[in-house]
């Protein structure tokens, strides 16, 4: 960095907190490059496309970082001759695009995420649901339904199911006793979870095969898992509403456009490739 540019860079900053805290805002102008203003606000936004890990710098290291590079990049683009090329120019195009979109779903989602929006989101999925059983089982996974027959065998004889999990099990809850944890619907194949429901708690199954060997399997315990609260799922009800919502616009705004996309057929998907055609 310039001496001459950490000079105005020092220069605008002690102007800028010398101002009344009223008097600053997003037109509060901290610079001018020959006749070219900078403003807070072009600052603002400039940190706010900053990588988190520059963002997490001290304010003041930030202000006069962003601020000469701004300079920088306002006397960089001052020097600039003749017309953008044209690379230049489709970025600029994109860009423009991208964030004009950007607004616009901001406005739709500032609609879609409402507390009523939300209520009736959670209520839509969850009024009529019913509460689940959940279940907390053990196994002893082995190769052969000969191996398993045998451990089923010393299981009825008194062995202590977690010390033979541990002797021969060959999944990876065998060192923790063969332990399992509590798991719902859905979160074991099929004919594992059935071997599971058909137990009564303490009772060890016959050999069950999977894809994953043979099983012999105890059931600990049950229980009924309560309906979550709309606050453990906000989040991911908050997702379903964004995206139902940016999907509705998009369709609405689609149905109601001209939109024509016979030129793309006969062109090669491998063009994007040649970035020399943006030369």
């Amino acid at each position: 960095m310039s001496k001459r540019l950490f000079s105005l860079s020092a220069l605008a900053l002690s102007v800028a907190m010398a101002l009344p805290a009223a008097a600053q805002d997003a037109d509060t102008v901290v610079a001018t490059v020959n006749g070219t203003d900078i403003t807070i606000g072009h600052m603002i936004a400039a940190r706010a496309t900053l990588p988190q890990r520059f963002q997490e710098l001290p304010d003041e290291v930030l202000f006069t970082g962003i601020l000469d590079q701004l300079i920088q990049q306002t006397l960089l683009a001052q020097s600039f001759e003749g017309d953008l090329p044209k690379r230049a120019q489709l970025s600029l195009d994109n860009e423009t695009r991208s964030l004009t979109a950007g607004e616009v779903i901001e406005g739709v989602l500032e609609q879609a995420l409402t507390p009523d929006a939300l209520q009736a989101a959670y209520d839509a999925r969850f009024s009529d649901a019913t509460p689940t059983e959940e279940y907390n089982a053990s196994h002893i996974l082995v190769e052969t339904e000969e191996a398993a027959q045998a451990i089923k065998a010393e299981l009825d004889d008194g062995a202590e199911f977690a010390a033979v999990a541990r002797e021969k099990s060959t999944g990876p809850s065998g060192p923790n006793g063969g332990s399992l944890g509590w798991f719902g619907p859905g979160m074991m194949v099929p004919s594992f979870e059935a071997a599971v429901i058909a137990l009564e708690p303490g009772e060890v199954s016959d050999p069950v095969k999977t894809q994953f060997g043979w099983h012999v399997i105890t059931l600990i315990e049950t229980r009924t898992a309560d309906l979550p609260e709309i606050e453990e799922v906000r989040a991911e009800l908050e997702e379903d509403l964004r995206t139902e919502a940016i999907e509705n616009r998009v369709n609405a705004l689609r149905s109601a456009a001209d939109v024509d996309e016979s030129a793309a057929q006969g062109i090669d998907p491998a063009i994007l490739r040649d970035i020399e055609l943006l030369q």
